[in-house]
């Protein structure tokens, strides 16, 4: 494995770095920010504690990349590769991954705030304990999933379906559901926010709320629950 520590890398260095083929590369503490690394092969790479601030990585082939305490904040990742990449409590808020290959990507506490996901393919990508406040996950499945920690507040779920999972301590509060799908989801430790009968026929049909949830909608209509 080849180190590189405490660098400012701009596209040349990192080329030069990739033109030693070294059969590993871990980053500690570098900075990338506002490069263009479009289309460069960096599979398997390691990143820890980098920044990535407002770096282009579209149509980067970044399978099985690992991402430790990584700062990427406005970072673009449209049509990378990232099958199997892992990012572990990092900041990735206002990214950007249309039509990224996101299957088997694992978002384990980092903060997505803004994040955009449109079209991308996202085949057993699991996120865990994040922030999702305000993105754009238009369309994507979270079908049979457990999701656990996700705030969700004020996100465009429009169109996903959540068919069969299970939602535990998650917040879909102002979000929008348009078309979302909930049947047999397990909402009972879910946040849903100030509900009314009509968001619970429309949005939710078919789905699992505890009775707490069903006393605080009752109430809600101005009828005492005893």
């Amino acid at each position: 494995m080849q180190i590189t520590s405490d660098q400012s890398l701009d596209r040349h260095a990192l080329e030069a770095l990739l033109a030693q083929a070294a059969p590993r590369l871990r980053f500690e503490r570098c900075v990338f920010d506002g490069e263009d690394l479009s289309r460069l092969g960096l599979r398997g790479a390691e990143f820890v504690g980098c920044s990535f601030i407002a770096t282009q990585l579209d149509r980067a082939l970044l399978g099985g990349t690992r991402w430790q305490r990584c700062r990427c904040a406005g970072a673009s990742f449209d049509y990378a590769d990232l099958a199997d990449a892992h990012f572990d409590h990092g900041d990735l808020n206002n990214t950007s991954w249309c039509r990224a290959k996101l299957a088997g990507v694992v978002f384990n506490e980092v903060k997505l705030t803004g994040a955009r996901f449109t079209e991308a393919r996202t085949l057993g990508m699991s996120l865990h304990a994040s922030l999702l406040v305000s993105a754009d996950l238009r369309g994507l499945s979270f079908r049979k999933q457990k999701l656990q920690g996700l705030n969700f507040s004020s996100a465009d779920l429009s169109g996903c379906d959540f068919t069969d999972a299970v939602l535990d301590e998650c917040d879909l509060s102002n979000a929008s559901l348009k078309h979302a799908k909930f049947a047999g989801a397990d909402l009972r430790r879910a946040r849903l926010g100030a509900l009314q009968v009509g968001d619970l026929l429309q949005h939710f049909k078919g789905a699992t709320i505890s009775v707490d949830q069903a006393a605080g909608l009752v109430a809600a209509l101005g009828v005492n629950v005893v």
